[in-house]
C-alpha cells in the first residue's frame, strides 16, 4: 500500500478503511510475513444464517442439519479450543512524547490534548479476538518519562514480553533518548532465551513538523543496528497507525510465544537479568 514500507522496501497491506498511511518498519527477525490485515469480525447477516433450523425441543438454539445437536458431546467435542493469551507490554519513552495519547486512543478510541503528565505508571487493558482460535488481552504498561532516572523500572519491566519505545517527531531531543531507553530495556528484561524482547518504535505525532533530517532509509538502519523490531510514524491525534503498530507487535510476541513450547503454562514469563537484579538489590533496602 502507498506509504507503507518495510525494511528492505517489502511492501505490506491490510484491508480495513482508506485511512492516510504515513508508516514503515524493518523485518522482525525470525518472523515471517507480518501481516497487517484487520480481524474481521464474526460472519452474521443473511448469509451467515441461511441453512439453519431450530434444534428439536424448543430449545430456541439453531443448528444446521447434518451437524450435531447443540450441547451434545460430538458438538462440545467439535467446537475449537479457545486459547487465551495475556500479554504485558511496555509503552516509555521521553516527558511528553505521547505515550498516554496513544494508549488512550488504542484502548478507548479517545483523544485529549490536555493529559497531565503520567507518575509512576499507569496501566490500561486491550482485549484482541485474534482469530477464531485465539483471544489475546493486552495489559499495557505507561511508564512516566522521567523514571529511567530511577530505579523502579526494573519492577515495571519485570514480565513483560513486548515494548513501545516512543519519541516525539517535533522534538529531535527525544529521538537522542530512545537509545537510553532502550538499554535501560535491554539490560533488565529478556526473552526465555535470553534475547530481547520485541521492541517497536514509534516516531509520535507525525501530523506536525518534523525536527531533524532522518529519512525513512535512515530509520530503517537505525532499527537494525539498535535491535528496534521495526518502526511507525504515528499520530494519536489524527489516529494513524496506532492499530497497525500494536498489530505488529503483537505479530512478534505471538511467534515468540510459539518458540518457546515449554513455556506454554507460562504465557509471557520471562527472565531478568541476574547480574542487573544482583547490583540493583544492594541499593534497595527492602
Amino acid at each position: 500500500m502507498k506509504g507503507v514500507v518495510k525494511c528492505e522496501s517489502i511492501t505490506r497491506g491490510f484491508s480495513t478503511q482508506a485511512i492516510p498511511i504515513c508508516s514503515k518498519w524493518s523485518e522482525s527477525p525470525g518472523l515471517g510475513s507480518a501481516r497487517l490485515l484487520a480481524t474481521p469480525v464474526g460472519g452474521g447477516g443473511a448469509a451467515g444464517r441461511r441453512g439453519q433450523v431450530r434444534s428439536p425441543g424448543g430449545g430456541g438454539e439453531d443448528w444446521s442439519p447434518g451437524a450435531p445437536p447443540p450441547g451434545s458431546q460430538a458438538a462440545v467435542a467439535a467446537a475449537p479450543e479457545t486459547r487465551e493469551h495475556l500479554f504485558k507490554v511496555l509503552v516509555i519513552g521521553e516527558l511528553g512524547v505521547g505515550k498516554t495519547s496513544i494508549i488512550k486512543r488504542y484502548v478507548h478510541q479517545l483523544f485529549s490534548q490536555h493529559y497531565r503528565a503520567t507518575i509512576g505508571v499507569d496501566f490500561a487493558l486491550k482485549v484482541l479476538n485474534w482469530d477464531n482460535r485465539t483471544l489475546v488481552r493486552l495489559q499495557l504498561w505507561d511508564i512516566a518519562g522521567q523514571e529511567r532516572f530511577g530505579n523502579m523500572t526494573r519492577v515495571y519491566y519485570k514480565e513483560a514480553v513486548g515494548a513501545f519505545v516512543v519519541f516525539d517527531i517535533s522534538r529531535g531531543s527525544t529521538f537522542e533518548a530512545v537509545l537510553k531507553w532502550k538499554s535501560d530495556l535491554d539490560s533488565k528484561v529478556h526473552l526465555p532465551n535470553g534475547s530481547p524482547i520485541p521492541a517497536v518504535l514509534l516516531a509520535n505525532k507525525c501530523d506536525q513538523k518534523k525536527d531533524g533530517g532522518q529519512s525513512p532509509p535512515q530509520m530503517d538502519q537505525f532499527c537494525k543496528e539498535h535491535g528496534f523490531t521495526g518502526w511507525f510514524e504515528t499520530s494519536a491525534k489524527d489516529n494513524i497507525n496506532i492499530d497497525e503498530a500494536a498489530r505488529f507487535l503483537v505479530e512478534n510476541i505471538l511467534a515468540n510465544h510459539q518458540s518457546f513450547p515449554n513455556e506454554e503454562n507460562d504465557a509471557g514469563k520471562v527472565k531478568l537479568d541476574q547480574e542487573t537484579l544482583t547490583a540493583e538489590s544492594k541499593s534497595q533496602c527492602c
